[in-house]
C-alpha cells in the first residue's frame, strides 16, 4: 500500500551540515514498512534523527516551543495533528520540501495519542500516569478480548460485580477501586454490560487516577479507553486465522479502502468460538463487525461515522468457593486445598446472551491554526439475557469438606439474596460531547484553552424471572456437591415472565419486584487552560461542573403498588497541572485532580442502590496527588516514566452483600505508591515493554475500627508486567521473531476486614513467528506455559481460576 510520508524541510547547506551527524543513525526503509500496515499510521519511533522530528512535535505539544526548526507532520493518516506555530513566529529561511519516510519502533508508548478529542497530547506531554497497550504488542500476543489486553497494565484486577444482580461482563478495577462505569471508546461511555472483543481495537489507554474534569462522575482509579480502527488514506487488507487448545477457533478481517481523494471506509470483523482451559463446560461463542466510513481525510473538516456490533452467547463463570482451613482464619480458595480447578458449579440454565449495537459520529473541523472544534455522538443499544450460579460454601459446607467426608461438603448456588436470579436487560444510551481547542498568545504568554459540554442519557430496563424450588423438596435452595458437582439439577423449573413471581428474590426497600427501571441524565461543562509561562514551563488549571439526575422504580411482582426513587446532585471537580519540559525530550510534572461518584452511577452494569433511606447521599469524593517525570531516550527509542502517587477516596459507600442495601460509611481509604515503565527498542530489532507498580493501599478510617490500617481489597501491593521480543535476521526469507513475557500480581485481599485472600498470579507466556512472500506469518502463542493455578475474576467470597496451560497457532496475511 502507498506509504505515509513525513515532510522533511530542507534548509540551507551550513544548517543541514549540523543535522548531519543526527540523522546519520536513522533508519530509511522500503515505502511499504513505512506505515503499520493495519493503522497506516506512521511509526512515531526517532532514532537520531528524533533530534530534529521532535522539534516539530514539541511544537504541535508546546506552542511556547514553537520555532523555525525542523517541523514534521504526518499527511493521510487519522493520527496526524497541524502543528500549531504562535503568533508572531516566522522564519527567516525558505524552505523547498521532500518525502521521507521514516520507520522506528512503535513500542514506545510515549509517542502514543491517547485517543480522545478533550486530552489531545500523546503520552509523553500527558501530566499524569498513563499505561498504553499497543496495536503491536496485542498482535504479538495475539490479544482477543479487552480483558487479555489490560494484564499488560500493573494495578488493573477483574471483578463479576457486586451485590443483587449479579453483574458479569468487563468489571474491572484500577489501583483497587471500581471502574465499572469507567470503561470509554474513543473519548464516549461503553455503557454496555458484556465481555468486549477487541478484533476493533487499534490501542487502549489507561489514564490512572481521578480524571472527572475530563470524563465526568467517576474514575476514581482511572479510565480505560479504547481506540478503534478509523479509516485512512490508502489501501490496507488483513486477515488472520488462529486455532488451539480447548477448541479455540477465531477469524478476523481488517480491510481498508480509500474510494476518494479524501474518502475511505473501513471494514473489521470476527468470529470466535473457545471453551476454556482447566474449566468445564464454560464457552464463548461470539461474532462481530465494525464498518466505518471517513469523509474529509486531510481536509480541515473531517466526519467519520461508525457502527459497531456484537453478539456473544457464553457461559458466565463465577468460578470457585472460598475455604478456612480448621486452625486458621484466612480463607483461600477451594482449589488451593485440592478441589479441582475444572470444577463449574452452574446449572443448565447459566446463560450470558448479548447484543451490542452502537453508532458513533466523530466530526472535527479546524476554522484555523488556532481554534479546532470537535463533536462526538455516539448512541448504544444494549440487549442482555442473564442467568448465573452463585455459589457459597457455608460453615457447614466448610467443615464437612475437612471433616472425614468431604464429598458430603455441599454448595449453596443461590448465594447471598438468593441468588441473582435471571433477568432480560434492554437498555439504550445516547451522549454528545462537543469540545474546542483554541491556541492563542496574551503578551508573552501562551495558551491553550479546551472547553466543551456534555450531555448524556442512560435507561436500563430489567425484566426479572424466578424459579421454582417445589421439585427440590419444597425449600428455595440449591445445592450440589463441592467434590463432584451436578450441573443439571432435576426439579429446578425457570418460569416464565409473572411466573412464580412469590418466588422472586426479596430486596430491601424494594420487594419481589418484576421490572426495575434505572434512567439517569448527566449535562456537564469543562473548561481548562495551558499557560506558557516560558518555554520549558507551563501550568494548567481546569475544571468540570455535572448536574446528576437518576431515578429508579420498580413495580410488579410481588411489590404491590410499586416503589420509586431518585435524586438530583451537582458535582464540581477542578484539576491543577504543572509541567516541567527542559528539551524535547523531558517532562516533570504534578497533578492535583479530584473526582466524584454519586449513588446510583451505575445504571446499567450493578445493582441499582437507591431506596428511600439514601437518595440525599453525598456522592463519594476521590483526590489524586502526583508527581512524576518521562523522558524519551536514544533519541526516542526507547520512552521512560516514573510517577509517585497519593490516592485518597472518602464517604466511601458500602454494599452489603446480604440485603443489597448500600450506606454511606465515614470509611477514608489511601492508596498511596509508584509506577514505573520503559518501553522501545533496547537495540535493533530488540523490543521491549514493562511495568511495575508498587501500592501502599490501606483503610486510613472507619466507623468499624478494626477494619482501620487494613489493606484495601483488591489492591496488590506489587505488580509487574514484561514482554520482550528479538528479530533474526528480518527482511530476509530465514527470519524469525521470538519472545515472551512474565506477569505478576502478588496476592491481595478480597474483604475490607482482611479475612480472605487470593494468592500470587504469575504467567510465563512466549510466542515465535516466521513471516514469509513478503506478505504471510505464521506464528505459535503459549500461554501460562508452567500451567500454574492463577486467578482472574475475583470477589469478596469466591474467584475464577485462571486459563490453564494453552496454545495458538495463527497465520495472517497483510497488504
Amino acid at each position: 500500500m502507498p506509504p505515509s510520508l513525513i515532510r522533511r524541510r530542507i534548509y540551507p547547506a551550513p544548517f543541514m551540515a549540523g543535522l548531519a551527524l543526527l540523522y546519520s543513525g536513522i533508519h530509511v526503509h522500503a515505502a511499504d514498512a513505512a506505515t503499520d500496515t493495519k493503522t497506516s499510521k506512521p511509526k512515531h519511533h526517532r532514532h537520531a534523527a528524533g533530534k530534529a522530528a521532535a522539534a516539530g512535535k514539541a511544537a504541535a505539544h508546546n506552542p511556547a516551543k514553537a520555532a523555525p526548526a525542523p517541523a514534521v507532520a504526518a499527511t493521510g493518516t487519522t493520527a496526524a495533528r497541524p502543528l500549531y506555530a504562535p503568533p508572531g513566529t516566522t522564519s527567516t529561511i525558505t524552505p523547498t520540501e521532500e518525502n521521507l519516510t521514516v520507520v522506528g519502533s512503535p513500542m514506545n508508548i510515549l509517542h502514543q495519542d491517547i485517543g480522545l478529542s478533550r486530552m489531545p497530547q500523546d503520552v509523553m506531554h500527558t501530566p499524569q500516569t498513563v499505561n498504553v497497550v499497543p496495536q503491536v504488542l496485542m498482535e504479538q500476543q495475539n490479544v482477543k478480548t479487552l480483558d487479555e489486553a489490560l494484564r499488560n497494565v500493573p494495578g488493573i484486577t477483574a471483578s463479576v460485580g457486586e451485590g443483587e444482580g449479579g453483574m458479569s461482563g468487563d468489571q474491572f478495577l484500577i489501583r483497587g477501586f471500581q471502574a465499572q462505569n469507567d470503561i470509554y471508546e474513543d473519548g464516549l461511555r461503553d455503557y454496555g454490560v458484556y465481555s468486549r472483543d477487541s478484533f476493533d481495537y487499534d490501542h487502549i489507554s489507561v489514564i490512572k487516577g481521578p480524571s472527572s474534569e475530563v470524563f465526568g462522575n467517576g474514575t476514581t482509579g482511572g479510565a480505560i479507553n479504547m481506540v478503534t480502527k478509523m479509516p485512512h488514506l490508502g489501501n490496507s487488507y488483513s486477515g488472520q486465522f488462529s486455532g488451539g487448545s480447548a477448541d479455540y477457533y477465531r477469524g478476523t478481517l481488517d480491510v481498508n479502502q480509500q474510494i476518494g481523494e479524501s474518502t475511505a471506509i473501513r471494514i473489521a470483523g470476527m468470529g470466535n468460538e473457545n471453551d476454556e482451559v482447566g474449566r468445564d463446560d464454560v464457552y464463548s461463542h461470539r461474532w462481530g463487525i465494525a464498518p466505518s466510513i471517513a469523509f474529509g481525510l486531510g481536509k480541515p473538516t473531517t466526519l467519520t461515522i461508525e457502527y459497531f456490533h456484537q453478539t456473544d452467547n457464553r457461559i458466565p463463570d463465577y468460578g470457585v468457593p472460598l475455604l478456612t482451613k480448621p486452625g486458621t482464619t484466612i480463607a483461600r480458595p477451594a482449589t488451593e486445598f485440592g478441589v479441582n480447578r475444572n470444577n463449574w458449579y452452574g446449572t443448565q440454565y447459566d446463560q450470558d446472551d448479548s447484543n451490542v449495537d452502537m453508532l458513533s459520529a466523530h466530526l472535527k473541523h479546524e476554522f484555523n491554526s488556532h481554534i479546532t472544534f470537535y463533536d462526538d455522538l455516539r448512541g448504544g443499544m444494549y440487549q442482555r439475557y442473564f442467568s448465573a450460579s452463585w455459589e457459597g460454601c457455608n460453615a457447614t459446607c466448610n467443615a464437612a469438606y475437612f471433616g472425614n467426608d468431604p464429598a458430603s461438603a455441599l454448595v449453596d448456588r443461590r448465594g447471598h439474596l438468593g441468588g441473582p436470579e435471571p433477568y432480560q436487560q434492554n437498555d439504550w444510551s445516547v451522549q454528545n460531547v462537543a469540545s474546542a481547542i483554541a491556541k492563542f498568545n496574551t503578551g508573552m504568554l501562551k495558551h491553550q484553552i479546551i472547553a466543551g459540554w456534555d450531555v448524556a442519557h442512560v435507561y436500563d430496563r430489567r425484566t426479572n424471572y424466578a424459579y421454582n424450588y417445589n421439585g427440590l423438596n419444597g425449600t428455595q435452595t440449591d445445592t450440589t456437591g463441592l467434590v463432584n458437582p451436578t450441573n443439571f439439577v432435576p426439579g429446578l423449573l425457570l418460569g416464565n415472565v409473572g411466573q412464580y413471581s412469590s418466588n422472586l428474590v426479596n430486596i430491601s426497600g424494594v420487594g419481589r419486584a418484576l421490572h426495575k427501571t434505572g434512567v439517569a441524565t448527566d449535562v456537564g461543562a469543562f473548561f481548562s487552560d495551558q499557560v506558557w509561562f516560558a518555554p520549558w514551563f507551563s501550568a494548567r488549571a481546569g475544571f468540570r461542573w455535572d448536574h446528576w439526575d437518576s431515578h429508579y422504580s420498580a413495580n410488579e411482582g410481588m411489590v404491590g403498588t410499586g416503589v420509586s426513587y431518585g435524586q438530583n446532585q451537582d458535582t464540581y471537580n477542578p484539576t491543577v497541572n504543572l509541567m516541567y519540559t527542559p528539551n524535547d525530550d523531558t517532562m516533570v510534572y504534578f497533578n492535583w485532580a479530584q473526582s466524584t461518584t454519586p449513588l446510583g452511577l451505575y445504571v446499567t452494569n450493578s445493582s441499582e442502590p437507591l431506596r428511600a433511606t439514601n437518595e440525599g447521599y453525598a456522592p463519594e469524593r476521590s483526590s489524586l496527588y502526583e508527581i512524576g517525570a518521562k523522558y524519551n531516550a536514544f533519541h526516542g527509542r526507547m520512552g521512560f516514566t516514573v510517577s509517585a502517587f497519593r490516592l485518597e477516596k472518602g464517604n466511601s459507600l458500602l454494599t452489603d452483600p446480604t440485603t443489597g442495601d448500600v450506606t454511606p460509611s465515614s470509611d477514608r481509604q489511601r492508596n498511596q505508591g509508584f509506577e514505573l515503565s520503559a518501553s522501545g527498542e533496547i537495540l535493533k530489532n530488540w523490543n521491549v515493554i514493562a511495568t511495575y507498580a508498587y501500592y501502599d493501599a490501606k483503610t486510613i478510617a472507619s466507623a468499624t475500627a478494626a477494619d482501620v490500617g487494613k489493606r484495601i481489597q483488591y489492591a496488590p501491593k506489587n505488580s509487574a508486567t514484561f514482554w520482550s521480543t528479538y528479530t533474526i535476521a528480518p527482511a530476509t526469507p530465514w527470519n524469525v521473531t521470538f519472545g515472551g513475557g512474565l506477569t505478576w500480581r502478588q496476592s491481595v485481599w478480597l474483604d475490607p476486614a482482611n479475612t480472605a485472600k487470593v494468592p500470587d498470579t504469575v504467567e510465563w507466556d512466549a510466542m515465535i513467528s516466521h513471516s514469509f512472500l513478503k506478505h504471510w506469518k505464521v506464528a505459535m502463542n503459549g500461554y501460562n506455559l508452567a500451567n500454574r493455578l492463577n486467578y482472574s475474576n475475583l470477589f469478596s467470597d469466591r474467584v475464577t481460576p485462571s486459563t490453564g496451560r494453552a496454545f495458538l497457532f495463527n497465520i495472517s496475511a497483510t497488504y
